[in-house]
């Protein structure tokens, strides 16, 4: 007497399936359908965004890094920046001091270029009319 079992085989041809109801309603061809549908309509607005993102900051004919600040005494903060415009142009970046209360105490308007090259560093003071604990560049356009 042996106590050998066979593992039952599947038929040829038919696929392997997990027992019918065991994980979820079987699939059907509409529900596979939907799916593609949905994994193809996410993948249409995933990339509208990213081309609108990407359009909208290759086309600033100007943009800028701050880079730090240092404060010098309480009637000024020198700011550290990076401009970045094609060679030739002329920016006007507006720096603002600000306090603790995150109040502007300084503020000046500065032009750089033009330049010959596509990144430019620059420090510039700011004058404020009280302690500042922070300078930032607060824009940057292409000068008229």
């Amino acid at each position: 007497m042996t106590n050998e079992t066979t593992a039952p085989q599947p038929s040829s041809g038919a696929p392997l399936r997990p027992p019918a109801g065991r994980y979820g309603p079987e699939p059907t061809e509409r529900r596979r359908r939907l799916a593609v549908v949905g994994i193809v309509l996410v993948a249409i607005v995933g990339l509208a965004i990213t081309l609108v993102i990407g359009l909208r900051y290759a086309n600033e004919p100007v943009r800028f890094k701050d880079f730090g600040y240092t404060v010098v005494s309480p009637e000024r903060v020198d700011v550290t920046f990076e401009v970045y415009m094609d060679p030739g142009t002329t920016a006007t970046c507006t720096l603002d001091a600000l306090a603790e209360s995150f109040a502007q105490v300084g503020t000046v308007d500065v032009t750089v270029g033009p330049v010959e090259v596509t990144e430019s560093r620059y420090t510039v003071s700011v004058a404020t009319s009280e302690l500042a604990t922070t300078g930032i560049v607060q824009s940057c356009r292409v000068a008229p």
